[in-house]
């Protein structure tokens, strides 16, 4: 219960990446502007877990079955336009364990329906193909696309004006 009352106030602070921007530039990484909003939440923010997958989601799930409260998962699907890494009911898996958001250097699907879900969702675009399941995928590493290097453990801020990396957490205003 303790750990739910953490993320509700976690949701209920005013996300601004330009405040963030504003404060903290010296410090910041900046996303380049590739991404698109898919999911329920306009803004979220989260301690970094990474995923390198290509055409395979089946660690996208693995991680989404796991505690994600005051967490963001990175996917580097290099940058790939072949398969969706995730769709409706990945989304809502993620929501249920409390994930704050997911940020996709690929595609997602059920797009209409993830909107639907209460977690943050960027990616490059949509496409109804699903992934072939290899069981490939290496988890918690840096990865690099969209002129920022995410590492496990730093921090993500994102909203409706991008994404902003800090190797520490910020105070939101």
């Amino acid at each position: 219960m303790e750990q739910l009352d953490t993320c509700i106030e976690a949701l209920e602070r005013i996300l601004k990446t330009t405040d963030l921007y504003d404060k903290y530039l010296e410090s910041l990484q900046v996303a380049a502007p590739i991404f698109r909003d898919f999911g329920g939440r306009s803004s979220f923010h989260g301690k970094i877990v990474t995923l390198k997958a290509v055409d395979d989601n089946t660690f996208l799930k693995a991680a989404f079955e796991t505690d994600g409260c005051g967490k963001v998962l990175v996917v580097d699907a290099a940058g790939s336009l072949r398969c969706a890494m995730m769709g409706d009911v990945m989304a809502a898996l993620g929501a249920a364990n409390g994930w704050e958001g997911v940020v996709i250097h690929g595609c997602i699907r059920d797009s209409a329906d993830v909107a639907n879900v209460d977690i943050g969702v960027k990616a490059l675009a949509t496409i109804p193909r699903k992934t072939v399941k290899r069981h490939q995928g290496v988890p918690d590493i840096p990865v690099h696309f969209a002129d920022v290097t995410f590492h496990p453990g730093y921090y993500l801020y994102a909203d409706a004006d991008g994404i902003v990396v800090s190797e520490s957490a910020l105070a939101l205003p």
